[in-house]
């Protein structure tokens, strides 16, 4: 999501100080179709005008699950992609949805939807129930699709660097100040991390985010996949939708929103239905 670059300064500065939205892949790896069912999002307004982009998982042919701050107004529509690179359209279901070389969004082609946002978010407090949805026009059939946890199954997770995720996202793969901004990567392609448990049930997330590691060693979020998976080790589990971070270089750490809680699992089977 492109709308909120600037840092969000003292947002609830007793829980997150400083937190921003998060948005791609950072000292990852290409996803080279290990994950077909993860894809870039287009927010669109009432008007068909484009206005950010996240990432996000498809769940069934129709349900596509994401960050609130993905989906919040004034999105009215959305269009989401595929394939491992949205600009070549190399890879991914359906291949080739725009044309070579093509630069910027919105392509032609991709899955038309309509988002929803979780009905207790609050965007001055975007954190705190950071989940949202699309629901698709049409079915996107795949071999496979993502998978939620079970209730509070995060619960029994340890914080230490076994417990890794799998990070997967579309944009940004370096970020820098914003005097060298310039400098910034942002290749429209899918990625993959596996960063490692930093904190749960406390501290700054309390008990609706995890806060995972962001570095060279493991990779992490940034700029470019807010509502991207965070999958539960190498399986198809969400875990967690990317979120947050706590700088605007992307560095140290990022927050994920926990979807194995029953605010976020009761919302989203009414739409799995």
């Amino acid at each position: 999501m492109l709308k909120r670059l600037a840092v969000l300064a003292a947002i609830m500065a007793a829980l997150l100080a400083s937190s921003i939205p998060a948005y791609a892949i950072t000292d990852g790896s290409l996803d080279n179709g290990a994950h077909p069912y993860v894809g870039l999002m287009v927010a669109k307004a009432a008007d068909d005008t484009p206005l950010w982009r996240c990432s996000g998982t498809l769940l069934s042919p129709t349900v596509f699950l994401t960050a609130g701050h993905c989906t919040e107004a004034p999105a009215a529509r959305a269009v989401i992609y595929f394939a491992d690179n949205v600009v070549s359209g190399t890879g991914g279901t359906p291949p080739n949805i725009c044309a070579t070389g093509r630069i910027g969004y919105p392509c032609n082609g991709g899955a038309a939807g309509t988002p929803y946002t979780h009905p207790e978010y609050d965007p001055n407090a975007f954190f705190i129930r950071d989940l949202g949805l699309v629901v698709l026009d049409a079915p996107v059939a795949m071999s496979e699709y993502g998978l939620l946890p079970t209730l509070d199954q995060l619960d029994s997770l340890k914080v230490n660097s076994k417990t890794t995720f799998t990070s997967v996202g579309y944009g940004l793969q370096k970020s820098f100040p914003e005097a060298a901004a310039w400098k910034d990567v942002a290749l429209k392609t899918r990625m993959v991390a596996n960063p490692h448990l930093i904190q749960i049930n406390g501290g700054i997330v309390g008990d609706f985010a995890l806060l995972l590691s962001n570095n060279a060693n493991t990779g992490g979020t940034c700029f470019g996949d807010s509502g991207g998976a965070n999958f539960l080790g190498n399986t198809r589990i969400v875990a967690g939708v990317t979120s947050f971070g706590l700088n605007s270089t992307c560095g140290g750490t990022g927050g994920i929103f926990r979807v194995d809680r029953s605010w976020s699992l009761d919302w989203v089977a009414g739409f799995l239905h």
